[in-house]
């Protein structure tokens, strides 16, 4: 399934706010986020069903293994990508912030020669 950058922000806020939380609702989201109550249903119901995440009858939102594989998945980019843009002078705030965009869109190539970039640094340390 194709999703779109909106989706994958809300499964990374999701993943984000379970490692915070012990039960993430959607208030949580609409709060994290700061969307309406409305826009961030409809995208329970979207993720939900594409099998991303399961919602409990008392309304707790968890990532399915899918899900989670798919936030982890853009947690790394974002993670990665801003620790580089940092390192190259970008000042935390507008690396966190630019990483946020970047990520939805970068390739895999791109995305693998920098973390292999990263990786042999770290190493090197």
């Amino acid at each position: 399934m194709e999703m779109q950058e909106s989706g994958e922000m809300y499964l990374e806020t999701i993943l984000i706010l379970s490692e915070k939380m012990d039960t993430v609702r959607a208030i949580d989201i609409v709060k994290e986020m700061g969307f309406s109550k409305p826009s961030v249903s409809r995208a329970m119901g979207i993720l939900k069903e594409g099998k991303f995440i399961k919602i409990s009858d008392n309304g707790e939102i968890t990532l399915t293994a899918k899900g989670k594989a798919r936030a982890e998945m853009i947690y790394e980019r974002h993670t990665v990508i801003a620790e580089m843009l940092m390192r190259i002078g970008v000042s935390e705030q507008t690396a966190i912030d630019d990483a946020c965009r970047v990520e939805h869109y970068i390739s895999e190539e791109t995305f693998e020669a920098l973390r292999r970039i990263q990786e042999k640094r770290k190493k090197n340390k």
